[in-house]
């Protein structure tokens, strides 16, 4: 064994942060290690948490630019003291990558080290980095500065479409992609409302706004109600939309902008969904006929919408083939 490669007396601890974690929020291990190290540096001389830790009586160096990881290393070995380095989980500062190398090349006598994270990221917490880059673009781009919630629309339905085009192709890759491009619609018109004069409002109130709904229409989940079925789940969700909206009509509330079969097929679950006996309005025509195929297919529980983009699926690919079939003729004739 190279004894100059072998561990030595003295530790060095990484201590990793989460910028999307308030910075006096620090797990008790991390506490526990930054009152008992012998020395505190902290390789961003800017990080949010130093006055937290001079609130704490924790003292923390940060290392100029000439302070590098050998030099650190040879402190460490001569004191055999503990040193933690304060450092982001975004990425590495030139200290830990210089310790990262140093640690790799085989060659150089190194203290113990050791990663601790000292703030961990909470499922959704990459959304804090889209409201953040959202604001940066509103301010900084002269495109996005100016735009209004009338000039996004289309660009929503066009997103909105093209979802749908994945979830029914079954491709998970492009399903990601349109899932963030139709999330980042939500978080522009909601940047586009916080400048408001008259009415502002920002994420958090949208996103509080569907949490409550959520809330409030799962009395099974968050309540004492009972649901056993999803139809009773379907049951509740009426009742308590019904409540709250305080409809006059079964027909308030439907986009009449909505594809044409969908929009049959919304107020055909209306009527049915109440229970009424309403006749399809007599006419003749295409219009009509359509009409009462999409109130048929809502009955047997299928979407138009789904089934006839299936079929004009189908019907563009036996366009291509026909195409296909009738280029290589015609390069057959002229041979």
């Amino acid at each position: 064994m190279n004894d100059s490669a072998s561990p030595a007396a003295g530790r060095i601890v990484l201590l990793t942060t989460s910028h999307r974690v308030a910075p006096g929020l620090l797990s008790w291990p991390a506490w526990q290690t930054l009152h008992a190290a012998d020395r505190v540096l902290c390789a961003d001389p800017a990080h949010s948490l130093l006055p937290y830790l001079g609130e704490a009586g924790i003292t923390a160096e940060a290392p100029a630019e000439s302070f590098d990881a050998r030099a650190l290393v040879d402190d460490c070995l001569a004191g055999g003291r503990t040193v933690v380095v304060i450092t982001s989980a975004a990425g590495e500062s030139a200290l830990t990558d210089g310790l990262a190398r140093l640690a790799g090349s085989g060659r150089q006598r190194m203290p113990a080290l050791e990663l601790l994270p000292g703030s961990y990221d909470l499922p959704g917490a990459r959304l804090l980095d889209l409201v953040q880059v959202m604001d940066r673009i509103r301010v900084a781009c002269p495109w996005s500065g100016i735009r209004t919630h009338e000039d996004l629309g289309k660009y929503g339905l066009e997103e909105m479409y093209e979802l749908v085009e994945a979830i029914e192709t079954g491709d998970r890759e492009a399903l990601r992609e349109e899932l963030g491009d139709v999330l980042l619609q939500v978080i522009f018109h909601a940047r586009i409302a916080q400048d408001d004069p008259d009415e502002p409002f920002a994420i958090d109130d949208v996103a509080g706004t569907i949490v409550e709904k959520l809330v409030h229409r799962h009395p099974h989940v968050f309540g004492d109600a009972e649901a056993e079925t999803p139809e009773d789940v379907r049951a509740h969700w009426t009742r308590t939309k019904a409540a709250e909206k305080r409809r006059d009509s079964l027909t308030e509330g439907v986009p009449l902008g909505q594809p044409a079969l969908a929009l049959a097929a919304k107020l055909a679950s209306r009527v049915r969904s109440e229970g009424l006996e309403v006749p399809l309005p007599a006419g003749e025509g295409v219009g009509y006929a359509l009409l009462a195929m999409a109130v048929r297919a809502e009955a047997e529980g299928v979407e138009p919408e789904t089934e006839l983009r299936a079929a004009a699926r189908t019907y563009r690919d036996a366009i291509r083939q026909a195409e296909a079939e009738a280029d290589g003729a015609g390069e057959g004739g002229a041979s």
